[in-house]
């Protein structure tokens, strides 16, 4: 009996949504700054079942695909416009060396995954066949170079292979496979958490490291590289000090930062991904929220040394990540995705579109069956996960104008904690149309908010709403649809200000024409 009502409480502390909490928002003018469609990226390294069952299936599977890429998949995340995709990795890009995965596919030799899992890696997922993914989904690569146990010459010939349009050894080799003119790849990522698994280094002497590698990635005519360093984790900010006094802003793009939600805040035991109490949830949205607060700080340091904000500050790893699902490999990282994670995706790219000045690409880890994952796949069948939802509704902001928002959240508390209920991001697009997105992390309250919107002229308002009955609520391959997406019709107009009824635990989008 004490374990059904434990269970219960797990289930249903979302349910009571009936009392209600007031604020006001004040959306100012646009300004110059521009909401980069590239915050909107996603990342897929060679893990667990991303790559392979993942985008990748078996020669002669029944599964539709192209090539051997899956084309539901594609057809899913074509239809959220993904900006770019990061690939190889993560942790396997630094022991990923990109002539095994050339050439004729009975040929290529195979390696040990050591990052993840022990796995036999056959390389048959390699260079031509990631960028015709991305040739599929009609977005950039961006490429994780092999700092950690590659050398110098091995990635100059890599950007030479994808980028030199004339006669070379590298552009022969590439012609030979298939390919006569280079794909012109810009995204490049010299290395990936150079200060963990990607080598163990100080920030000094990866500075000098990165100075060295990126002077050898070369600049070819029509295909300049957007070099990306390898950045901090978390709360190093000694790492993004050193980085951006040491390398200098006119040698790199951008510096990644990787921030992950845990559920306990503890690596070891992070916490289940669809069993947790509202004290839980509670902790894992001040986690989620740190975000905030951490790329402040960087941004910050950054601003001292770059103070025209050249540098983009790229989040090229972020999500919540959990215990693995019970029964499945520790070393593949799949988890379930539940009505949390969408609140923990809309809010994370709040803060990025707030922070947009220097936030100019994140990628969410990842994109198939690994972490936060959009989608989850099961032989034959496909699903699409909360997160993916979130991903739908957001994508009005790529490209789109930023526009400042000013205002004070009501508190969700728990016990004698509290955090920020309510956050909020806007932008204008090109037609003129407005999108605010706004996201309620109480579970049990809803919110009444009345906007002014200053000089922006609009007549009418549209919404969508990503919601469920309880923030443990999970699409499964048995009822795929539980949650998605729905029209919205708690926001109208009253004079020239907008008014809403935002639910507990809800994700909104708004459009105003």
């Amino acid at each position: 009996m004490k374990k059904t009502l434990i269970s219960l409480s797990l289930l249903c502390f979302g349910n009571f949504a009936n009392a209600q909490t007031e604020t006001a928002l004040n959306i100012q003018a646009p300004t110059d700054q521009i909401v980069s469609k590239h915050i909107y990226g996603h990342f897929s390294e060679h893990l667990g079942r991303c790559i392979y069952d993942g985008f990748w299936v078996d020669e002669n599977s029944a599964i539709p695909n192209k090539g051997r890429i899956r084309l539901d998949v594609v057809d899913a995340l074509k239809k959220i416009k993904v900006p770019n995709l990061r690939w190889p990795g993560g942790c396997f890009a630094d022991e990923y060396h990109w002539r095994d995965g050339i050439g004729p596919r009975n040929e290529r030799p195979k390696m040990v995954n050591t990052n993840w899992g022990g796995v036999v890696e056959d390389n048959s997922f390699g260079t031509h066949e990631f960028l015709e993914l991305c040739k599929m989904l009609d977005c950039e690569p961006y490429i994780a170079g092999n700092v950690g146990s590659g050398t110098v010459e091995e990635m100059a010939k890599w950007v030479e292979y994808l980028n030199f349009d004339g006669t070379s050894p590298m552009t022969a080799i590439r012609k030979q496979n298939g390919m006569d003119k280079p794909w012109k790849v810009s995204f490049w990522g010299v290395g990936n958490e150079s200060w963990g698994c990607g080598g163990n280094m100080t920030p000094e002497y990866y500075s000098d490291l990165y100075r060295r590698y990126a002077t050898y990635a070369r600049d070819y005519e029509g295909a300049p590289l957007k070099r990306i360093a390898s950045g901090a984790n978390s709360e190093d900010y000694k790492w993004t000090e050193t980085c951006m006094k040491n390398i200098g802003a006119g040698r790199m793009w951008g510096l990644t930062l990787h921030y992950y939600t845990l559920p306990t805040g503890n690596w070891k035991t992070k916490g289940s991904a669809t069993k947790f109490d509202e004290e839980q949830y509670f902790n894992t949205m001040k986690n989620c929220l740190r975000m905030e607060e951490i790329v402040t700080k960087h941004a910050a340091i950054m601003d001292k040394y770059d103070p025209k904000k050249k540098v983009a500050l790229v989040v090229d790893e972020w999500g919540i990540w959990t215990d693995v699902e019970p029964g499945t490999n520790p070393g593949f990282l799949y988890q379930q995705n539940s009505l949390r994670d969408a609140l923990i995706a809309g809010t994370t790219l709040n803060i990025f579109n707030n922070h947009s000045d220097r936030v100019r690409m994140a990628n969410l880890a990842q994109t198939v069956n690994v972490l936060q994952a959009l989608i989850l796949t099961e032989k034959d069948k496909m699903l699409l996960t909360p997160t993916y939802h979130v991903f739908d509704l957001y994508k009005v902001h790529m490209d789109a104008k930023y526009l400042p928002i000013k205002f004070t959240s009501p508190d969700y508390t728990v016990g004698n904690n509290k955090i920020a209920a309510l956050n909020v991001s806007a932008s204008q697009d090109s037609t003129g149309a407005i999108h605010i997105s706004l996201v309620n992390l109480d579970p049990k309250n809803k919110i009444s908010i009345n906007t002014s919107l200053g000089d922006l002229k609009w007549k009418t308002v549209t919404g969508q709403i990503l919601t469920s009955a309880n923030v443990t609520d999970i699409n499964t391959f048995d009822n795929s649809n539980k949650i998605h997406n729905a029209k919205f019709s708690g926001a109208k107009k009253s004079g020239n200000n907008l008014k809403v009824e935002l639910p507990a635990q809800s994700v909104v989008v708004l459009e105003l024409k």
